[in-house]
C-alpha cells in the first residue's frame, strides 16, 4: 500500500467486494432453474471468499481473495421430452437455493448500504472540521 488507510479507502473497498458479493448472487439468482444435458454441465452456485487487508494494528478492510464454486450436485430430473436430455432421459437442474440467494442478495444490499452512510458521514465530518477553520 501507498499510505495509510483512510476511512475513504476502508469503506470504498468494503464497497468493492460487497459489489462483488451482489453480482456473485445475481448471476446465482439469474441460473436458478437452468438445466443442462449433463451433470458437469449443470450450473453450481458461487460465493466470494472475503479475506481480510491490514495497514496497521485496529485498520482493516476486506478484499475478494476468490470465488468458490458450491460443492452441492445438481438435482438430476427425468424429462426425456426436455431437448438437452441425456440418452436416458435425464436433465440436471442448477444447485441454487433460490431462497437462500434471496437472503444473501437482501444482506448484501444492506451491507453496502452501511458502507455509502460510512463514506457520507465521514464527508460530512471532513467538510464541517473544514468550515471551523473559517
Amino acid at each position: 500500500m501507498a499510505g495509510p488507510m483512510s476511512v475513504f479507502d476502508i469503506a470504498g473497498r468494503a464497497m468493492s467486494a460487497q459489489l462483488v458479493r451482489l453480482n456473485t448472487t445475481a448471476s446465482n439468482l439469474a441460473n436458478a432453474g437452468a438445466v443442462s444435458g449433463s451433470e458437469a454441465g449443470a450450473f453450481r452456485s458461487m460465493k466470494p471468499v472475503f479475506m481480510p487487508v491490514t495497514d496497521a494494528p485496529g485498520v482493516a478492510t476486506v478484499k475478494v481473495s476468490r470465488i468458490d464454486t458450491s460443492q452441492v450436485a445438481p438435482t438430476k430430473r427425468h424429462d426425456p421430452a426436455h431437448p438437452l436430455a441425456d440418452k436416458d432421459g435425464n436433465v440436471w437442474e442448477a444447485s441454487v437455493d433460490s431462497a437462500a440467494e434471496m437472503v444473501e442478495m437482501v444482506e448484501t444490499a444492506r451491507q453496502y448500504q452501511n458502507n455509502v452512510q460510512v463514506l457520507q458521514t465521514a464527508k460530512s465530518l471532513t467538510l464541517d472540521t473544514l468550515r471551523l477553520g473559517k
